[in-house]
Order: structure tokens, then C-alpha cells, then sequence
């Protein structure tokens, strides 16, 4: 709603109105619901109910905004909602902006886990995901390839993807202390080539001078909970810290080191911490820990939770709580598998989004300063080309065990495909889905829901 305001010297012009707490919630709810597509998608979808058709907030201050995001680990959609819905109505806004962003594509996801570990084996269900898997392969290079554009503008960010490639391919580093190293060379390099290192992750450009609530509350002084106090960042961590670890800590306690639970907890707390780049860039990292470290469940059950998460609403990073619903249904002991699956499939989400408002809650009022910073943005830059060398690894992983049945360790942990258990099937399926994206545009659901279909023809052949 817009009202018309005049003044001496202008004309009479729209000026949007401060939403109500309720109004606030029936849209986080619709963009919870609807947000399908990535986080392209879903960063598309809320600016154009939010800039342009509520005009909530102006252009400008959402793109930094976005900006912020893209500094934190985790998925930036989500903090994207979090960070409005805070500056719009405080920390109970963020709560709710970033909660109704989730929960419909969690409560999708555990329907879709639970009915694949019941049926995955029957006929139709299978024919439906061998040809997802195909779909899935497709979505996984064209990300390589709609990143790796945007990030490897010269040679220094392709060495550096091509050395990350490397550290996890062949000498299986761990995908955190690539982050890091990634994030020191950009730092330094700013240092010693800045013409190389300098700059950020998002191009400038013109923006339109677009008002919006939150830009007229800024001038009107109504927004003073941006303002850090001196008790701000301690009295956060104070709350936020216990209130995402404890949990984590208490299932340890109760159920063991050893257990699932414990592992579950553990491993996806340590993964909200690093998940710089987006969903993409830590699958690579998850997928080979879950399969292998783990044992939770088998390379072709982790490409079919991707598929899973792709046709879900809500954030890609979804597919984390496929996994755990897979670790805590395989390994259930004296519970019911369905029961312990939607336990673990919660202590995931939660070991997942939690850390996603204390980022956000956290640093929003410092994070202003720390965007005009070009040794961050450097570092940014940096781990951003490293994560293209991840990706290219989930790539490749994927196609392995997509297009061959069998594959082979040749020392050093890296695995070749076994030439003579190449799937025709498959492999005419993911280059089909190749060619419906790239060359015919018909987008990731479409594809993945044709080659659903086609999987099913080929199986009935």
C-alpha cells in the first residue's frame, strides 16, 4: 500500500507505507512457498516483491544487503530474508522472514526422504530418479559454468580453481582448509598485485534511486536497532552460541561420541561455518564425508537427494537434510528408522539454519564498514575461484557415478571409471538434459521433470 505525499517543491508521489507485522508474514510465507529455482531464483523473486512491487526496500540498499550476504557462510537467500525481515521488524521479523523462508521446503523435503527410503526400490520410483540423476549432472555443470564466468576473470583466479580442484580431487583435502588457504592468498595477493586480487564478488553498476520503506525509516530515524550498542556482539554470541550448540552438545552427551546423532550434529555445525560459495561449492565436500568417512548412504542415493532438493522450495542447502534423514534411518538401532530419520533429519536443519540468524544478527550492524574493505573483498574474490575447482569436483564425482556403474582408485585415493561399465542409458539422458538447458533454455525444473519421464520410457523398453 502506497500513500501520496506533496510537499512545496515536488510533485505529488507514491511513498510506501511500513507494512504491518501480519502483512510481513503473509509475504515471507507466499516467497516461502515459491521460491523455486536456486538462489537466483529466489534473490529474483524477492526483489520483485519487495523493491519492485511493495517497494519495501530501495534497489540500492538491497543490493548491499545482498552484498553482506554473499560475505557469510550459508545460503545467502536465506540470509537475505533474515537480514529485511530484521531491519523491517527487529529481531522477531528476521525470525520469521528467515524460519517461513525454510520450513515449507523442510516439511516437502522430510515427505519426499521418507517415501524414497520406503520405495526407492520399487521399479517406477527407480526409473523415475535414473533419469533425475541425469537432470541432476546437467544443473551441477551448468553452476560450474555460470560461476566459473563470473569468478575466473584472469589467471590468477584460474590457478587458483585449478589448485583447489586439485587439493580435493587428488590429494583429498578438506574442503574447509581450502576455504582458507583460498581466503589468505586473496588477502596477500591484495597486498602484492592488487590489479589481480582487487575487487568484489557482484560487479558495480547504476542502480535505480528507488526509495523504500526501510530507506525512508533510515532517514526518519525509526531504525535504531542498526545501530550496534557497546553490549551487542557479546549479549548476540551470548544467546545465539548456546542456543545453536547446545543441543548439539546435549545429543553428544546423551547419546555418545560414537553415535549418529553425535556425527550428524557435529559434522553439519562445522559445515554451517564453512559453506562459502553456496550449496555447490560443500556438496562436493558433504557427498564424498557422507559416502565415504560416513558410510551414511551410496553415491547414487546422494545424487538422488540433489534431485530432491532441486525440485524443492526453499534453499539447494535442503539437500543437508536429506542426508541426515538417510545417516539416522540407516542407522537407527532400537528406534522406528522412520522416526529416527525425522530426528535426524531435524537435529540437521537446525545444526544447519541456526547459525544462519546468528550470522546475520550478529555482524548486520557492523557489516556496513567491513563491504568497503578490498582486502576482504579480495579474499572474497579469491575463494570464490576456489570454489569453482569444488564444484568442477561435485561435477565430475557426479558424472562418475552417473554415466558408469563401476569405478577404480588408481593411488591417491583418485577414482577413474571403469570403461567397459559406461550406462548408454544414462549417458544419452544426461546429454540430453545438457542440451535442454543450455542450448533450448528450458530451465532446471522442465529438465528435470522430462528426464524423469524419459527414465521412466527407458525403463519400460
Amino acid at each position: 500500500m502506497t500513500v501520496l505525499a506533496k510537499n512545496d517543491a515536488a510533485p505529488l508521489v507514491d511513498v510506501p507505507t511500513v507494512p504491518s507485522f501480519r502483512e510481513a508474514t503473509r509475504l515471507w510465507a507466499k516467497i516461502g512457498l515459491l521460491s523455486f529455482g536456486g538462489p537466483a531464483g529466489q534473490i529474483a523473486l524477492m526483489h520483485k516483491e519487495l523493491v519492485e512491487e511493495r517497494r519495501w526496500i530501495g534497489e540500492e540498499r538491497f543490493l548491499h544487503a545482498l552484498n553482506y550476504c554473499m560475505l557469510l557462510p550459508g545460503p545467502e537467500a536465506q540470509q537475505l530474508a533474515v537480514y529485511i525481515g530484521w531491519l523491517l521488524h527487529r529481531t522477531a521479523g528476521g525470525l520469521v522472514a528467515g524460519s517461513l523462508f525454510v520450513l515449507p521446503g523442510a516439511l516437502v523435503m522430510l515427505g519426499l526422504s521418507s517415501f524414497y527410503m520406503l520405495y526407492n526400490d520399487a521399479p517406477v520410483v527407480e526409473a523415475l530418479f535414473f533419469g533425475v540423476k541425469a537432470a541432476v549432472l546437467a544443473v551441477v555443470v551448468e553452476a560450474v559454468i555460470r560461476i566459473g564466468k563470473r569468478a575466473l576473470k584472469n589467471r590468477a583466479m584460474i590457478v587458483i580453481a585449478v589448485a583447489a580442484f586439485l587439493a580435493i580431487y587428488v590429494a583429498r583435502v578438506p574442503f574447509p582448509l581450502i576455504v582458507l588457504a583460498a581466503g589468505l592468498i586473496g588477502w596477500i595477493g591484495n597486498r602484492f598485485a592488487p590489479r589481480l586480487f582487487s575487487g568484489s564478488a557482484h560487479g558495480k553498476g547504476s542502480v535505480a534511486d528507488i526509495k523504500g520503506v526501510v530507506d525512508l525509516m533510515f532517514e526518519r530515524g525509526e531504525l535504531g536497532h542498526t545501530v550496534p550498542t557497546r553490549w551487542h556482539a557479546a549479549r548476540t554470541i551470548a544467546i545465539w552460541l548456546p542456543l545453536w550448540l547446545g543441543p548439539v552438545a546435549l545429543v553428544a552427551v546423551l547419546a555418545g561420541p560414537g553415535s549418529v546423532w553425535t556425527q550428524i550434529g557435529g559434522f553439519f555445525s562445522l559445515m554451517a561455518v564453512v559453506t562459502f560459495g553456496g550449496a555447490y561449492a560443500v556438496l562436493a565436500y558433504v557427498a564424498q564425508a557422507a559416502v565415504t568417512s560416513f558410510g551414511w548412504l551410496s553415491p547414487g542415493q546422494m545424487v538422488d537427494g540433489l534431485g530432491l532438493a532441486e525440485t524443492t522450495p526453499g534453499p539447494l542447502i535442503l539437500v543437508l537434510q536429506f542426508v541426515g534423514f538417510a545417516a539416522a534411518y540407516r542407522h537407527a538401532g532400537a528406534i522406528n528408522p522412520l522416526l529416527a530419520g525425522s530426528l535426524g533429519s531435524a537435529l540437521t536443519l537446525w545444526a544447519t539454519f541456526v547459525p544462519c540468524f546468528f550470522w546475520i544478527f550478529l555482524g548486520a550492524p557492523y557489516i556496513e564498514q567491513l563491504r568497503q574493505n578490498r582486502a576482504l573483498a579480495a579474499a572474497l574474490g579469491a575463494i570464490t575461484a576456489a570454489v569453482v575447482g569444488v564444484i568442477m569436483n561435485l561435477a565430475l564425482w557426479f558424472a562418475l557415478h552417473v554415466v558408469f556403474g563401476k569405478v577404480a582408485s588408481v593411488g591417491w585415493g583418485v577414482e577413474v571409471p571403469v570403461l567397459s561399465s559406461l550406462d548408454w542409458r544414462a549417458a544419452l539422458l544426461s546429454a540430453a538434459a545438457m542440451v535442454a538447458m543450455f542450448r533450448l533454455k528450458l530451465g532446471m525444473l522442465p529438465t528435470l521433470a522430462g528426464s524423469a519421464l524419459a527414465g521412466l520410457a527407458l525403463q519400460a523398453l
